[in-house]
């Protein structure tokens, strides 16, 4: 062989090398937990990144390169959190992660995108500290785009106090990091309100019987319960009400939109009222595309998604990070980063049409203007009158 077909050769072995490698995807990891008690909000929070991501690789993807959902169940628990968090940063090479279901797993995990200089968008963690937990720090790759505790207990206690005009305040909420953090917001809520609650029970994750708290808050006079957990146990409280004979309206964070508290508590669910950044409402184009799409694909029981909000928050957090990468011309961490504090284009999502959602001061994505109250009504949350 010549040396100018030797180097025709090697240029078109070349060429497709190069070809190939532009051509790789982009890897973003996906984790939440996909089995347990929280399962509802991870399952729907992964089926609508998935929507997001179908999406938009039928569009040519991003900067010409396809996006790879890299999914891992974390259980809910920190310290398969961690494992996960380590093996999708150096063994998979994700560019980004979305995800988090519970604030207490996003704490524990998201340190090693902080070092690994990874963006990690926390789709449904709402626990207040999380986009704070490297806020010293000269960069911080803690994003977020559900609505915080800080806004949730806020409005918590304007509907319960000022709204509707109860005085003798009993707080329920569960032992994690979730429910504890959720209940010293309702606190200070409170506090602002000059109200002290007159009673506040823990209760533990798996617990059947809530009589004993709710003893103490029926015995404390409780004109209202609110709550911070998740859907099983939340689905407890109410269904220990009705044993014993209490009707008092429950309020609380936003989990009380979950499949497993709404099915599990049938009847004593009615009238539950929590913040909601999203309700499956097809009240304009877009929500309808997305819920359409949603049911079409993952033809959830009787048309309802398990848990809407993750489900949006999910598929926004998709296109937030594409346009990010679009953006910045590139997947490199440090450079999304800066691009997400600086988003020059509206990104259209299902929540909220985003207009600059981050700065580099300001990694909160979702304020009070998007974030409305639901109600359980028939089995499904529908917006609060």
């Amino acid at each position: 062989m010549n040396f100018k077909m030797k180097a025709l050769v090697a240029g078109v072995a070349l060429g497709f090398s190069m070809s190939a490698m532009a051509a790789d995807p982009i890897k973003i990891g996906v984790t939440g937990p996909f089995t347990g008690g929280s399962a509802p909000m991870g399952v729907s929070m992964r089926d609508g990144v998935k929507l997001a991501v179908q999406e938009i690789n039928a569009k040519g993807g991003v900067l010409g390169r396809q996006l790879q959902m890299v999914e891992r169940d974390d259980e809910a628990k920190p310290e398969r959190g961690v494992q996960i968090a380590q093996e999708l940063i150096n063994k998979e090479r994700v560019a980004a992660t979305v995800g988090y279901i519970n604030t207490t797993v996003a704490l524990a995990s998201q340190r090693f995108y902080q070092n690994a200089k990874i963006p990690v968008m926390n789709n449904v963690a709402t626990g207040s500290v999380i986009t704070k937990q490297f806020a010293n720090t000269p960069e911080n790759y803690v994003f977020r785009n559900s609505a915080n505790d800080t806004i949730q207990s806020a409005m918590i206690v304007e509907e319960a106090v000022t709204r509707r005009g109860f005085k003798k305040i009993a707080i329920l909420a569960d032992s994690t990091s979730y429910g504890q953090l959720g209940r010293e917001d309702l606190e200070k809520a409170l506090e602002k309100k000059g109200i002290k609650a007159v009673t506040i029970e823990k209760y533990n994750l798996k617990d059947v019987d809530m009589t004993p708290q709710l003893l103490k808050a029926k015995q404390a006079g409780a004109d209202v319960v609110l709550t911070y957990g998740i859907g099983p146990e939340l689905a407890q409280i109410a269904n220990g009400m009705e044993k014993l004979n209490w009707k008092v309206p429950m309020i609380g964070s936003w989990t009380l939109a979950m499949a497993n508290f709404i099915d599990n508590a049938g009847k004593n669910a009615e009238g539950t009222r929590m913040p909601q950044t999203f309700i499956q409402d097809a009240d304009n184009p877009r929500r309808k595309s997305f819920i359409d799409a949603y049911t079409k694909a993952y033809s959830p029981p009787n048309g309802r998604m398990p848990s809407a909000v993750s489900a949006a928050q999910g598929y926004d957090s998709i296109y937030l990070l594409a346009a990010a990468m679009k953006q910045a011309g590139s997947t490199e961490g440090p450079k999304v980063k800066a691009a997400l504090e600086n988003l020059n284009e509206k990104v259209e999502g299902v929540v909220t049409t985003y207009n600059k959602p981050y700065s580099k001061d300001d990694h909160e994505a979702i304020n009070f203007e998007n974030t409305r109250f639901g109600e359980v009504r028939g089995g499904r949350v529908v917006l609060a009158k």
